[in-house]
């Protein structure tokens, strides 16, 4: 976890969609983090009065960049506040608006291969409001609740 890494999403049915990069640095204990979406695969959506970077497919699926300040770290076996700059939503195109409660949230693990993230479910109006303790991330476990294998368009979060 040091230096530019490529994040990638993995869709279901085995295409790879490159997102942008994440550079890390050293700084005392903890890692801090840069995150530089690249948006060329990303089309404009006018969604519930706001514009969304979304990625299209057999869903959308749109980007929500965390509206809150945070301290940009991370460390080996936390990796939450990078986890909530990669937050999105999806929702069926057909369908009107924007869902805020189709929150999908990539919960990230270390591994050999990189940083691997496995979508979660979130409700994203609970970041409608600043957080009451701004060095905590919002979306603690207790907020995520587990998704179905294979019923998401994009299964798989990859950082390498």
């Amino acid at each position: 976890m040091q230096g530019k890494k490529q994040v990638e999403l993995r869709t279901r049915d085995g295409g790879t969609i490159p997102i942008g990069t994440v550079t890390f640095k050293p700084d005392s204990e903890k890692m801090t983090f840069a995150l530089a979406l690249d948006l060329k695969e990303f089309r404009d959506h006018f969604l519930s009065m706001r514009e969304f970077k979304c990625l299209e497919g057999p869903e959308l699926q749109c980007h929500v960049p965390y509206p809150y300040g945070n301290p940009r770290t991370v460390s080996a076996s936390d990796l939450s506040w990078l986890e909530h700059g990669l937050i999105f939503f999806f929702k069926v195109p057909a369908d009107y608006g924007a869902k805020l409660s189709n929150g999908l949230y990539y919960a990230m693990k270390l591994t050999d291969a990189g940083i691997i993230g496995t979508p979660k479910s979130v409700d994203l109006n609970d970041i409608a409001a600043p957080p009451n303790e701004p060095n905590t991330p919002p979306f603690g476990p207790d907020a995520r609740t587990d998704i179905e294998p294979r019923t998401r368009w994009i299964e798989t979060l990859i950082i390498h």
